[in-house]
């Protein structure tokens, strides 16, 4: 019984590729001449068949080289493979395409598709975003290239779509440090540091506010961790964040949490105060102590 089953699964398996291979396709790929494979590409092309169509035009490009079919081989050869949504293939066939008939009037299209064929292989915001860079660069090239194109509008979005994203990419880099912040000193600053860079970099994001009072609360943290030498210096900053936060957002929801901040950083700069002080005067002490007793001369 088994081996009857296998049979019938190698007999299936035949009548496939006996009826795979007598298929018009295949046909044409193995004795259509360049005319045929051409007429057929389009043709597979205009019927949305874009794997039939890429493997006709694949086949054509390099013989077509120097005739008036090439250009337009070419073009439609990597919609192919953006259809296919294979986008940094197509990204790739498309400059190629804009590169080499630069003077073709469907140039202006290709360095467009190029750009947007990127943009489409960019990743979610928690991963790496060096092809969102590659994307928005791509796009702000095109606008600088074409600035009446049709395209333009549509391309100004894209950009502030992957501007949204490396925002909240930095943004979530920001809090994350914040969040490790007391595991390890370190990330204190670095989440003060990370901070201030989206802050210049993002000046009018919905999250600033929120990251305004984190950079109060990750530097009044880095006070209290830090050496007693450094703890003064470090609070003060702290209250200049503070004052920086409460100019630009007076009725903010983490108000109570950042004037407790403020205040208790005035209470131990005053204590750091006090202790200086003492220290002062112990030290004014000690000198006096170490003097030698003044010999007053007999009369």
């Amino acid at each position: 019984m088994q081996n009857r089953h296998i049979g019938k699964i190698l007999l299936g398996i035949w009548v496939v590729f006996l009826l795979g291979s007598c298929s018009p396709f295949s046909k044409l790929q193995k004795s259509g001449n360049d005319d045929q494979k051409y007429k057929g590409a389009i043709q597979y092309y205009k019927k949305g068949d874009w794997y039939r169509a890429g493997l006709l035009f694949e086949e054509l490009i390099p013989v077509l080289k120097g005739s008036t079919e090439s250009e337009m081989a070419h073009f439609y050869y990597a919609y192919t493979q953006y259809q296919q949504q294979q986008y940094l293939l197509s990204a790739t066939l498309f400059k190629k395409f804009y590169e080499t008939f630069a003077r073709s009037d469907y140039a202006q299209e290709a360095m467009y598709m190029y750009a947007y064929s990127l943009y489409r292989d960019t990743p979610a915001f928690n991963l790496d975003q060096s092809n969102t860079l590659t994307a928005t660069s791509a796009l702000q090239d095109f606008i600088n290239a074409y600035p009446d194109s049709k395209y333009k509008e549509e391309s100004t979005k894209l950009i502030l779509t992957l501007r949204e994203k490396l925002e909240r990419k930095a943004y979530e880099k920001a809090k994350l440090y914040f969040k490790t912040s007391g595991f390890n000193i370190a990330s204190y600053k670095s989440s003060v540091i990370a901070i201030n860079n989206f802050q210049k970099e993002f000046p009018d994001s919905e999250y600033n506010e929120e990251l305004a009072f984190l950079k109060v609360d990750a530097e009044f943290s880095l006070a209290q961790n830090s050496l007693e030498t450094k703890q003064k210096e470090r609070y003060l900053e702290a209250i200049s964040y503070h004052q920086a936060f409460v100019d630009k957002y007076p009725n903010s929801q983490f108000l109570k949490q950042a004037e407790k901040m403020f205040e208790t950083s005035h209470k131990e700069i005053d204590r750091l105060d006090k202790l200086e002080q003492e220290r002062e005067k112990e030290k004014e002490r000690l000198k006096d102590a170490s003097r030698p007793a003044k010999v007053t001369a007999a009369n």
